[in-house]
């Protein structure tokens, strides 16, 4: 991200423009942006993080590909994106037979669901996730939004969270 302000005082007073563009950087789903957005002023953390939760509520299943569309894929962080190389930390240097069962595994949930595997990977192992990825694989496709939901706004929240642990 680019250089921000570290307090949501500061961040409540940046131009529109710069505020939609610092809150896609945490989740590429436009509206989900604009909800967040209109909440502002925040005076603290705290108010963020439920206005990112009021919004994920809210979002429609289209909305929700939208906020998906901006991850990589588990087992496959974007090179050079630091965003996605520190929350999938957890593949690195592992096994080759590990990343292969796990890309086969993404594979066969995004023929299913039409979409990534979505997991808040902040903290886990490639083993913890192919793991969570096979446990989730039988849902349906409204049980896996609802969990998807819920992962992206984790999600969500660790990013907020990292802009104000900057300061």
């Amino acid at each position: 991200m680019t250089s921000l302000p570290t307090t949501p005082d500061a961040l409540s007073a940046i131009p529109a423009a710069a505020l939609t563009e610092t809150l896609l950087e945490i989740c590429s789903s436009p509206r989900w942006a604009a909800a967040v957005a209109e909440t502002r002023p925040w005076s603290d953390p705290a108010e963020l993080l439920a206005a990112n939760e009021a919004a994920m509520a809210e979002l429609s299943v289209e909305d929700l590909g939208d906020a998906m569309a901006g991850h990589a894929r588990i087992g496959k962080p974007k090179t050079g994106d630091a965003t996605s190389e520190r929350e999938q930390a957890g593949i690195q240097g592992v096994d080759s037979a590990l990343l292969d069962e796990l890309h086969e595994a993404n594979a066969a949930y995004e023929a299913k669901f039409g979409h990534v595997f979505l997991i808040c990977a902040t903290g886990r192992t490639a083993g913890t996730m192919l793991a969570a990825l096979r446990e989730r694989f039988p849902n349906d496709a409204a049980t896996e939004a609802a969990i998807v939901r819920g992962e992206l706004r984790k999600i969500n929240d660790i990013r907020i969270n990292r802009l104000f642990d900057a300061a």
